[in-house]
């Protein structure tokens, strides 16, 4: 625990201006990122006696070890650049909201030549205009199916696109009315374009114009004794008013608005929103919270925001926001709602009326998802707790392992050596820090030898960063030239070489700098005895180390001849076989990708100078060395990055080749087919 007093910088020091400050702890890890009018009064709320700060403000200054900021023009770019932070460092003591389930969205791709509509899932993709969020994928396709008879849009995936357009014929939407049928050419680019664009104003609420012109339509093809065309139109005109039927109507107005709730108690923080859109909600979703960090409501309500609209732009973003209590900052906030937007946002608190009404039912959802969240998340965070609590009780340790690493090697008889590095953090994954490595190939099978050189390099990053930082130089600095170097009265070469390459980044704290408590290997004595001598050679005493063997599950730990062994009951080793399994399919999956490319590529491998890239942009372009080999030089300089004079070398080296004898896999002895690209046996 470190003393605030202890990094904290002189009062005239530190600017009276706006800006934005971050802590980080011993390793240099970001734990808290926070903005302020004026950083000289803010952080000197931090370094008051830890008596008279709340328990969360105690902890987190008592973690720091050291403090910096950024000043800024305005309170706007202040916001703005917290945002940036929090999204890039990931801060522990940070409000993080997370959705309380995966909502899907309906989407149209504008960005291709014949966008489709169809339902999405996770990030928002540049170029692709969502509506939504639905609470049920069934939702979007009901609207959608209706929607089709009036705006025909291609919904087919690019394989039934392509396919299609291949032999001529459309798919069944196509026969049936409910697809233009641009694959076959019934339609123009353009012409599907604008029916997709008319579908989105749809989508949008731009509805009684389109409604009133199909109307106009239908009275003057019934004048016209078209009487077909006017059924079909009365039709068109029923399906769409289902569709919107499917939308409640909550305000009689056109109102585009965001209504925000907040649910919480002292631990933790339920957040609901309602869309609405054209007088109707479009959509609904939720995110819950731990309130790592003393917030209140207009805290809480802040970072939602921040977090709602921080990827969006235009019209993603509502003309008006109702939540239940103003950020502090009210006039920066929406400033920067006004500057995702482009023109101004109205932040308010409803007092009466319709919007009242609702923002109640509203904040009656957050409830019940606060509620909802905690009845299911007790027995999971207890699980947790308890597996971390018998792995540390099973191995010794001083404290629970919050971070653990595991590696794995992987490789296929010797070839294509790999190993993986998984993060498990607070017993969940962290695959944001998951890593993996290329390693020479040793004489034989030799897995001890692998494990050694990839725990070596590991750590090697470790002490790199701390000799970049600083830590190493003014503390370690005699004792670790002696522990990790082979030359005397310096640091090894090895670990010297890791300093330069992190010097020449951009500065950013390295993810690899981070130690673990826990250190796990895949495999018995042997893999742990290889990583605990990594360790020793490198002068780390202060990771622990074990290894869980496949054959008996059981948990072996360095210079012990008997290993541990806990119930198959046991959380704990449920927690460690979940770690070194997730590190099992990260190896293998490594491996087989290398060896998937190398089969890929064989035949051009001995042409010069041809790179790795322009290898896989040719066997993208053509789909297989066959027809690579029959194509003519002008056809291969139609691949990017393949000149004149490269695809002449390449036409004559295939061409004085040999036919190829059909490529074997020596694993399995199964022939590789060449016709379909060599990716799989």
């Amino acid at each position: 625990m470190a003393d605030p007093s202890s990094y904290r910088p002189k009062p005239g020091q530190i600017p009276d201006s706006p800006g934005v400050y971050k802590f980080r702890d011993e390793h240099r890890r970001v734990i808290y990122v926070g903005k302020a009018k004026s950083l000289r009064q803010r952080l000197a709320n931090y370094f008051q006696p830890l008596t008279s700060l709340h328990p969360r403000t105690a902890t987190m200054v008592t973690t720091a070890a050291s403090v910096e900021w950024t000043v800024v023009a305005t309170e706007v770019e202040a916001l703005q650049l917290e945002y940036s932070w929090i999204k890039e460092f990931d801060p522990r003591f940070n409000v993080k909201y997370r959705d309380d389930k995966s909502y899907p969205y309906l989407a149209v791709t504008m960005n291709e030549e014949f966008p489709r509509v169809q339902v999405m899932r996770g990030a928002k993709k540049k170029g692709v205009r969502y509506f939504g969020p639905y609470g049920h994928a069934w939702a979007i396709r009901e609207t959608v199916d209706l929607m089709l008879r009036v705006f025909p849009v291609r919904t087919c995936s690019a394989g039934v696109f392509k396919r299609s357009a291949q032999i001529g014929r459309p798919c069944l939407l196509g026969y049936i009315g409910k697809c233009a049928a641009p694959c076959v050419g019934r339609v123009t680019p353009e012409e599907h374009r604008e029916l997709a664009e008319d579908f989105c104003d749809f989508m949008a609420g731009r509805t009684g114009a389109y409604l009133r012109r199909i109307e106009q339509q239908m009275m003057a093809a019934a004048e016209d004794m078209e009487y077909e065309r006017a059924a079909r139109l009365r039709d068109d005109i029923e399906a769409l008013r289902k569709a919107l039927e499917k939308n409640a109507i909550v305000f009689n107005d056109a109102t585009d608005a965001d209504l925000i709730a907040v649910a919480e108690d002292e631990l933790e923080a339920a957040v609901q929103i309602f869309h609405v859109r054209g007088g109707r909600v479009r959509g609904q979703r939720g995110w819950v919270t731990d309130k790592v960090e003393a917030v209140d409501t207009a805290g809480l309500v802040e970072h939602a925001l921040q977090q709602l609209y921080g990827e969006e732009t235009g019209d993603s973003v509502p003309k008006e926001v109702l939540v239940p209590a103003l950020p502090e900052d009210v006039e920066a906030v929406s400033g920067w709602l006004a500057s995702r937007r482009g023109s101004n946002v109205s932040l308010r608190i409803p007092q009466r009326g319709d919007k009242k009404a609702l923002m109640v039912t509203v904040a009656r959802n957050a409830q019940q998802a606060l509620a909802l969240h905690k009845t299911k998340r007790a027995s999971d965070l207890t699980t947790r707790s308890r597996a971390l609590e018998e792995i540390a009780a099973a191995l010794d340790l001083d404290s629970a392992p919050l971070r653990i690493e595991c590696f794995d090697i992987s490789h296929l008889q010797g070839d294509d050596v790999v190993a993986s590095m998984v993060v498990f953090e607070d017993g969940l994954a962290r695959k944001s820090e998951y890593r993996r490595f290329q390693i020479k190939s040793f004489e034989g099978q030799d897995d001890v030898r692998s494990m050694h050189e990839v725990i070596s390099r590991r750590f090697r990053r470790y002490l790199a960063e701390k000799v970049r930082t600083g830590e190493w130089v003014e503390e370690e600095s005699q004792e670790g030239a002696e522990m990790v170097g082979t030359e005397p009265g310096g640091l090894s070469a090895a670990v010297s070489g890791e300093v330069s390459a992190l010097q020449e980044e951009d500065g950013r704290p390295k993810r690899f700098a981070y130690p673990p408590q826990l250190l796990v290997v895949d495999g018995g004595q042997p893999q742990v005895a290889a990583a605990k001598r990594a360790l020793d050679e490198l002068g780390i005493d202060d990771i622990a180390v074990c290894g869980l063997a496949k054959r008996l599950e059981e948990v072996w730990v360095p210079e012990d001849d008997d290993p541990v062994v806990l119930p198959r009951s046991s959380e704990g080793l449920y927690l460690l076989q979940r770690v070194r399994d997730e590190a099992h399919r990260f190896a293998i999956t490594y491996q087989r990708a290398k060896r998937t490319k190398r089969f890929k590529a064989g035949p051009l491998d001995a042409v010069p100078g041809l790179g790795d890239t322009r290898k896989q942009a040719l066997i993208k372009h053509f789909g297989s060395v066959k027809k690579l080999r029959s194509a003519t030089i002008d056809e291969i300089c139609e691949v990017p990055g393949i000149g004149r004079k490269t695809a002449e070398t390449l036409a004559a080296a295939l061409a004085e080749a040999a036919p190829a004898a059909p490529a074997v896999n020596t694993a399995t002895g199964e022939i590789i087919e060449e016709d379909d690209g060599g990716s799989t046996p």
